[in-house]
């Protein structure tokens, strides 16, 4: 088990992939704080979390509130001996639409919850972090932070600060032997995906069409995405930081030793500027070594 007895607190766990990232890390041995503004979801989650045999603490959690994410953070404690992972996937699509038809309100709801929440979530942690000398911070960056997202404008944009906000604090932290990573989860069915295609031609022709067929086939599943995460938040990527991986298209399975993580660090890549002129490696290809 690669997070035997460690404690994680995820967000946004009552469905979707945040509800698999928390049954995969309790298949790994992890304990687990899960959180959501539904609780009969998030208890649902908790539940299923004990039954393979790990405990679980589930709080009704609004991420974008300070005084939620304070709670969260002492009712884990007073649960649990630490924190030492924190999944950042609680989220919402926002508007759909032209950003000059755009509801103030809700582009700024957006905003709060995807960005804000994720500081809010980040900086609360930290001190008990800091203090232990390690953690890992996981931030779920969604499609729309590496490319242009048209008819998503307040999606795109707080994600992509997700990403940079992931950058940043990771070479505040690193000091402290604490990780600082985000996760691209490529197209998977989800809530979020539903609600694209809801929107209907307010969403744009491609991202309607992509939606569906999500929908459709069934996307690409959560396995990708779980997996990148335990391989996140366990020793295996020790000394990898500051970094925007792609659950899909980056071969981050080959970043089996420290060498290869080193390469990494030292040439800069999965990165939200991708050094090689594209938004990631080729899975045939290999990193360019000095």
């Amino acid at each position: 088990m690669k997070l035997r007895d460690k404690v994680a607190i995820v967000t946004g766990a009552g469905r979707g992939i945040g509800k698999a990232i928390a049954l995969t890390f309790a298949s790994e041995g992890a304990d687990l704080t899960v959180v959501s503004r539904t609780v009969n979801e998030v208890e649902r989650t908790a539940r299923e979390v004990r039954k393979l045999g790990r405990r679980a603490l589930a709080l009704k959690v609004d991420v974008s509130n300070e005084d939620d994410v304070r709670r969260m953070v002492e009712e884990t404690l007073n649960v649990f001996s630490g924190i030492d992972i924190l999944v950042n996937n609680a989220g919402i699509l926002g508007p759909v639409g032209p950003l000059h038809e755009n509801d103030v309100k809700e582009w700024v709801e957006t905003v709060y919850i995807n960005l804000i929440g994720t500081f809010l979530c980040c900086r609360a942690v930290l001190p008990v972090m800091i203090k232990q000398r390690s953690g890992k911070i996981i931030n779920l960056s969604g499609g729309g932070a590496v490319y242009p997202k048209p008819y998503f404008s307040a999606y795109a944009c707080s994600k992509a600060a997700v990403v940079r906000l992931t950058e940043t604090l990771a070479e505040e932290v690193k000091k402290y032997n604490i990780q600082v990573n985000a996760i691209a989860p490529g197209a998977v069915k989800t809530k979020m995906v539903e609600q694209m295609v809801e929107a209907g031609c307010r969403a744009g022709f491609k991202a309607l069409t992509e939606a569906r067929l999500v929908l459709e086939g069934g996307g690409a599943g959560f396995e990708p995405v779980t997996s990148l995460a335990v391989f996140l938040a366990s020793e295996d990527s020790n000394g990898l930081t500051g970094r925007l991986i792609s659950a899909i298209w980056d071969d981050w399975r080959s970043l089996s030793s420290k060498d290869e993580i080193r390469l990494v660090m030292e040439g800069g890549y999965y990165t939200l500027r991708r050094i090689d002129g594209q938004f990631f490696i080729p899975k045939d290809g290999d990193i360019p070594r000095r």
